[in-house]
């Protein structure tokens, strides 16, 4: 009995530290490099298949595996979200500002493209007063921007 116990604890250990080190990799060497907790909310939410609802990384799942690969995606993009929603909503302003500044189609149609996105970016699991509170908050911050934005003042 206390040897499966023990057994038990060991695989529990590994798990956790095979998800530690997959968090590292994913951290270093694809969300660090994007600007923005925005960035790296929509590069997670890219990661899953929308057909099967699951979390994909080809260059960490050859290193680590699909399922704790997958596993650990939908945990990070659940923890983003809620530290995104955690930010005043001034600095949530200046994450879409700073995310639709990094769109090469320009701020009009980035707004555009966000607007379609929204529930894309929203994790499965999040839980329902969360989901609503991001999509009221980023529809109200992308209609602000687009009114201050030079080409909507312009009426072009």
């Amino acid at each position: 009995m206390a040897e499966r116990c023990r057994a038990k604890e060991a695989h529990i250990q590994e798990q956790l530290r095979i998800h530690r080190q997959i968090l590292y990799d994913l951290a270093i060497h694809y969300l660090e490099p994007l600007h923005g907790s925005l960035a790296r909310l929509a590069y997670l939410a890219s990661l899953k298949n929308p057909s099967t609802n699951s979390y994909s990384h080809d260059r960490l799942a050859a290193v680590y595996g699909p399922e704790p690969v997958g596993e650990s995606l939908a945990n990070c993009h659940e923890e983003l979200f809620e530290r995104l929603l955690e930010m005043p909503l001034a600095q949530q302003e200046e994450e879409l500002r700073q995310f639709l500044g990094t769109l090469p189609e320009g701020i009009q149609e980035g707004i555009r493209i966000c607007r379609r996105q929204i529930e894309d970016w929203i994790p499965l699991q999040a839980p329902d007063y969360l989901k609503e509170l991001f999509r009221s908050n980023l529809v109200a911050l992308l209609e602000l921007l687009r009114e201050r934005s030079p080409r909507a003042r312009s009426g072009r």
